[in-house]
Protein backbone atom coordinates (compact mmCIF):
# COMPACT_ATOMS: atom_id res chain seq x y z
CA UNK A 1 0.00 0.00 0.00
CA UNK A 2 1.13 3.16 -0.92
CA UNK A 3 0.92 5.98 1.68
CA UNK A 4 0.84 9.92 0.55
CA UNK A 5 3.09 12.56 -0.28
CA UNK A 6 4.90 13.27 2.81
CA UNK A 7 6.14 17.07 1.71
CA UNK A 8 8.46 17.22 4.72
CA UNK A 9 10.50 13.99 3.99
CA UNK A 10 12.75 15.08 1.42
CA UNK A 11 14.12 17.34 3.86
CA UNK A 12 14.07 15.35 7.05
CA UNK A 13 15.66 12.70 5.41
CA UNK A 14 18.98 14.61 3.78
CA UNK A 15 19.03 15.77 7.26
CA UNK A 16 19.29 12.48 9.18
CA UNK A 17 21.15 10.42 6.35
CA UNK A 18 23.38 8.84 9.21
CA UNK A 19 19.69 6.98 10.25
CA UNK A 20 18.53 6.45 6.95
CA UNK A 21 21.05 5.46 4.09
CA UNK A 22 20.48 6.37 0.72
CA UNK A 23 21.23 3.35 -2.06
CA UNK A 24 23.61 4.96 -3.76
CA UNK A 25 25.57 5.10 -0.16
CA UNK A 26 24.28 1.51 0.67
CA UNK A 27 26.23 0.09 -2.41
CA UNK A 28 29.69 1.24 -1.08
CA UNK A 29 28.89 0.06 2.36
CA UNK A 30 28.97 -3.43 1.47
CA UNK A 31 31.30 -6.08 3.61
CA UNK A 32 31.40 -2.69 5.84
CA UNK A 33 28.56 -2.79 7.75
CA UNK A 34 29.59 -2.95 10.94
CA UNK A 35 31.50 0.22 10.84
CA UNK A 36 28.16 2.33 10.87
CA UNK A 37 26.95 0.58 14.20
CA UNK A 38 28.55 1.24 17.76
CA UNK A 39 29.08 -2.64 18.87
CA UNK A 40 29.91 -4.94 16.08
CA UNK A 41 27.27 -7.69 16.47
CA UNK A 42 24.70 -9.66 14.04
CA UNK A 43 23.01 -8.11 11.85
CA UNK A 44 19.47 -8.78 10.47
CA UNK A 45 17.18 -6.74 8.18
CA UNK A 46 13.71 -6.76 7.09
CA UNK A 47 12.80 -5.85 3.61
CA UNK A 48 10.12 -4.07 3.01
CA UNK A 49 9.79 -1.96 6.59
CA UNK A 50 7.06 -0.48 5.94
CA UNK A 51 6.80 2.50 8.70
CA UNK A 52 8.85 0.49 10.95
CA UNK A 53 7.17 -0.90 13.69
CA UNK A 54 8.48 -3.78 13.74
CA UNK A 55 12.19 -3.17 13.13
CA UNK A 56 11.43 -0.65 15.81
CA UNK A 57 10.52 -3.22 18.06
CA UNK A 58 13.00 -5.56 17.10
CA UNK A 59 15.56 -3.59 17.91
CA UNK A 60 14.39 -2.48 21.55
CA UNK A 61 13.73 -6.07 22.16
CA UNK A 62 17.03 -7.49 20.93
CA UNK A 63 20.08 -4.86 22.15
CA UNK A 64 22.90 -7.16 21.41
CA UNK A 65 21.74 -7.81 16.95
CA UNK A 66 22.06 -5.09 14.70
CA UNK A 67 18.76 -4.42 12.39
CA UNK A 68 18.22 -2.86 9.24
CA UNK A 69 15.17 -2.24 7.72
CA UNK A 70 15.05 -1.54 3.94
CA UNK A 71 11.84 0.44 2.09
CA UNK A 72 11.70 1.69 -1.38
CA UNK A 73 8.40 4.06 -0.59
CA UNK A 74 10.06 7.82 0.51
CA UNK A 75 7.23 8.84 2.96
CA UNK A 76 7.08 5.51 4.47
CA UNK A 77 10.54 5.11 5.15
CA UNK A 78 10.87 9.01 6.25
CA UNK A 79 7.90 7.84 9.06
CA UNK A 80 9.66 5.11 9.73
CA UNK A 81 12.96 7.22 10.45
CA UNK A 82 11.29 9.77 12.38
CA UNK A 83 9.90 7.28 14.55
CA UNK A 84 13.40 5.68 15.40
CA UNK A 85 15.00 9.16 15.66
CA UNK A 86 12.74 10.12 18.29
CA UNK A 87 13.86 7.03 20.55
CA UNK A 88 17.31 7.16 19.41
CA UNK A 89 19.27 6.97 22.45
CA UNK A 90 17.35 3.66 22.71
CA UNK A 91 18.06 2.63 18.80
CA UNK A 92 21.93 2.83 18.65
CA UNK A 93 21.55 -0.97 16.81
CA UNK A 94 19.20 0.13 14.27
CA UNK A 95 19.64 1.83 10.51
CA UNK A 96 17.24 2.17 7.37
CA UNK A 97 18.28 1.75 4.06
CA UNK A 98 15.79 4.14 1.71
CA UNK A 99 16.50 1.63 -1.80
CA UNK A 100 15.45 -1.11 -3.89
CA UNK A 101 14.86 -4.45 -1.91
CA UNK A 102 15.33 -6.56 -5.45
CA UNK A 103 19.10 -7.34 -5.33
CA UNK A 104 20.31 -6.83 -2.10
CA UNK A 105 23.02 -8.52 -2.71
CA UNK A 106 24.25 -5.25 -4.42
CA UNK A 107 24.57 -3.71 -0.75
CA UNK A 108 25.49 -6.90 1.32
CA UNK A 109 28.52 -9.29 0.94
CA UNK A 110 27.92 -13.09 1.29
CA UNK A 111 27.47 -13.79 5.48
CA UNK A 112 27.52 -10.32 6.32
CA UNK A 113 23.39 -10.76 6.97
CA UNK A 114 22.75 -13.11 9.73
CA UNK A 115 19.08 -12.94 8.84
CA UNK A 116 16.15 -12.32 6.50
CA UNK A 117 12.46 -10.78 7.70
CA UNK A 118 9.72 -10.85 5.25
CA UNK A 119 6.18 -9.02 6.66
CA UNK A 120 3.65 -8.27 5.17
CA UNK A 121 4.75 -7.91 1.55
CA UNK A 122 2.59 -6.62 -1.31
CA UNK A 123 1.33 -9.73 -2.49
CA UNK A 124 1.12 -7.95 -6.31
CA UNK A 125 -1.68 -10.79 -7.10
CA UNK A 126 -1.78 -10.11 -10.72
CA UNK A 127 -0.01 -13.40 -12.52
CA UNK A 128 2.09 -10.81 -14.63
CA UNK A 129 3.38 -9.65 -11.65
CA UNK A 130 4.89 -12.59 -9.84
CA UNK A 131 8.42 -11.66 -10.54
CA UNK A 132 8.20 -8.91 -8.50
CA UNK A 133 6.69 -10.76 -5.23
CA UNK A 134 9.29 -11.20 -2.45
CA UNK A 135 9.89 -14.42 -2.04
CA UNK A 136 10.08 -15.05 -5.88
CA UNK A 137 12.92 -16.74 -6.76
CA UNK A 138 15.23 -14.39 -8.18
CA UNK A 139 14.58 -12.51 -4.93
CA UNK A 140 15.16 -15.95 -3.20
CA UNK A 141 18.27 -16.01 -4.82
CA UNK A 142 19.57 -12.69 -3.77
CA UNK A 143 18.45 -13.25 -0.11
CA UNK A 144 20.93 -16.14 -0.26
CA UNK A 145 23.72 -14.47 -1.37
CA UNK A 146 24.21 -12.08 1.33
CA UNK A 147 23.17 -15.06 4.25
CA UNK A 148 25.78 -17.81 5.67
CA UNK A 149 24.97 -21.28 4.77
CA UNK A 150 22.00 -22.02 6.29
CA UNK A 151 21.01 -18.52 7.12
CA UNK A 152 17.37 -18.11 7.63
CA UNK A 153 14.34 -16.68 6.10
CA UNK A 154 11.42 -15.78 8.14
CA UNK A 155 7.98 -14.86 6.63
CA UNK A 156 4.73 -13.55 7.71
CA UNK A 157 1.25 -12.80 5.82
CA UNK A 158 -2.18 -12.40 6.15
CA UNK A 159 -2.84 -13.05 2.61
CA UNK A 160 -3.19 -16.95 1.98
CA UNK A 161 -2.77 -16.63 -2.01
CA UNK A 162 0.35 -14.92 -1.33
CA UNK A 163 1.26 -17.67 1.80
CA UNK A 164 0.55 -20.28 -0.88
CA UNK A 165 2.50 -18.99 -3.55
CA UNK A 166 5.87 -18.84 -1.18
CA UNK A 167 5.93 -22.13 0.06
CA UNK A 168 5.76 -23.08 -3.53
CA UNK A 169 8.92 -21.04 -3.95
CA UNK A 170 10.80 -21.86 -1.06
CA UNK A 171 10.07 -25.43 -1.74
CA UNK A 172 11.23 -25.22 -5.81
CA UNK A 173 14.29 -23.33 -4.87
CA UNK A 174 15.26 -26.15 -2.84
CA UNK A 175 14.74 -24.50 1.06
CA UNK A 176 13.96 -26.37 4.31
CA UNK A 177 10.80 -25.90 5.35
CA UNK A 178 11.63 -25.53 9.75
CA UNK A 179 8.60 -24.68 11.09
CA UNK A 180 5.04 -23.39 9.49
CA UNK A 181 2.71 -21.76 10.72
CA UNK A 182 -1.41 -21.62 9.78
CA UNK A 183 -2.61 -19.26 12.64
CA UNK A 184 0.34 -18.03 14.55
CA UNK A 185 -1.74 -16.40 16.60
CA UNK A 186 -3.88 -19.43 18.00
CA UNK A 187 -1.94 -22.49 17.36
CA UNK A 188 1.34 -21.42 18.98
CA UNK A 189 1.16 -19.04 22.28
CA UNK A 190 4.56 -20.16 23.30
CA UNK A 191 6.19 -18.39 19.65
CA UNK A 192 3.88 -14.94 20.65
CA UNK A 193 6.27 -14.33 23.02
CA UNK A 194 9.19 -13.59 20.98
CA UNK A 195 6.56 -12.40 17.90
CA UNK A 196 6.41 -8.33 17.27
CA UNK A 197 3.99 -7.30 15.75
CA UNK A 198 4.13 -5.24 12.51
CA UNK A 199 1.44 -2.47 11.81
CA UNK A 200 -0.72 -5.08 9.70
CA UNK A 201 -0.45 -7.77 11.73
CA UNK A 202 -2.06 -5.63 14.86
CA UNK A 203 -4.87 -4.55 11.90
CA UNK A 204 -5.39 -8.19 10.55
CA UNK A 205 -4.99 -10.90 13.09
CA UNK A 206 -8.76 -9.75 14.29
CA UNK A 207 -9.63 -10.51 10.93
CA UNK A 208 -8.34 -13.89 9.90
CA UNK A 209 -5.64 -16.31 10.17
CA UNK A 210 -1.69 -14.72 10.38
CA UNK A 211 0.30 -17.25 8.04
CA UNK A 212 4.02 -17.69 8.96
CA UNK A 213 7.21 -19.84 7.77
CA UNK A 214 10.25 -20.03 9.01
CA UNK A 215 13.20 -21.66 6.85
CA UNK A 216 16.68 -21.63 5.68
CA UNK A 217 18.69 -22.08 2.46
CA UNK A 218 20.42 -25.30 2.60
CA UNK A 219 24.82 -24.87 2.35
CA UNK A 220 25.86 -26.06 -1.36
Amino acid sequence: MRLRRKPWAVKWLADHADLVITQAKAETLKNNWQSIFPKEQPIMIEVGTGKGQFIIGMAKKFPDINFIGMEIQEGAVAVAGRKAFEDADELPNLRFVYGDGAGVDTYFAKGEVAKVYLNFSDPWPKSGHEKRRLTYKSFLQSYENILPANGEVEFKTDNRGLFEYSLGSFANYGMTFDKVWLDMHNEDPANLEQNVETEYEQKFKVKGPIYKYLGHFNAK
